[in-house]
């Protein structure tokens, strides 16, 4: 099954500028999605929010578990 969607033909046009002859839109369409998806991976991985250093989790672990 297949889809319509509406494009700008500007937007055409920048979606094309990723593909070759041989590419459709959907295989297109499909790779950006898939480098999305991977940049949206290695942003999380990647991310220091609620993060701490070492040096302050190696200060809860000697409060928490003193030797």
């Amino acid at each position: 099954m297949t889809t319509t969607i509406q494009l700008s033909d500007e937007t055409k046009t920048l979606i094309g500028t990723f593909g070759t002859k041989e590419d459709t839109y959907d295989d297109i369409v499909k790779r950006l999605y898939n480098l999305a998806v991977k940049e949206q991976l290695r942003e999380f991985l990647l991310s220091s929010e609620n993060t701490i250093t070492l040096e302050e989790a190696r200060k809860r672990l000697a409060k928490r578990w003193p030797k």
